[in-house]
């Protein structure tokens, strides 16, 4: 894996952690879908999805008043970080946010370890059918 897509699970994961009856975005599961956006998804997902991730990384002094990557923040600060980009005056800042929590969600609604905890049947295989060649 390298380290932007490394970058992009671990964003995915402080977006959608666990919480205290419900496990949070799998990184594993996690980076099985970036691989696959990578591959398949249309170029406006995968640029929009990037400049999410870069928002992410680079506004913590916006919404928590800290001069630094997102990714160096203290979990409490980081969970402040997306709450507050969540709720941003700022439009960009607020879209930013649906389309990372839109993607962690795709993530997590699939990993059937997440479906078992809901007392779901976890999804049958996927026919991996966003491209066709």
């Amino acid at each position: 894996m390298g380290w932007w897509r490394r970058i992009c699970v671990r964003v995915m994961c402080a977006v959608l952690p666990a919480g205290k009856e419900t496990p949070g975005v799998d990184p594993q599961c996690c980076d099985e879908l970036c691989e696959r956006i990578r591959r398949e998804a249309p170029l406006l997902l995968r640029m929009t999805m990037h400049a999410s991730v870069a928002l992410f990384v680079v506004c913590p002094l916006v919404t928590v008043g800290r001069p630094c990557p997102a990714l160096w923040l203290s979990a409490e600060n980081l969970d402040r970080h997306a709450a507050g980009m969540a709720r941003h005056p700022s439009y960009l800042l607020r879209q930013a946010m649906m389309m990372l929590k839109t993607v962690a969600g795709m993530s997590w609604g699939t990993d059937p370890g997440v479906r078992r905890s809901l007392g779901m049947e976890p999804y049958a295989a996927d026919p991996r059918g966003w491209r066709r060649s």
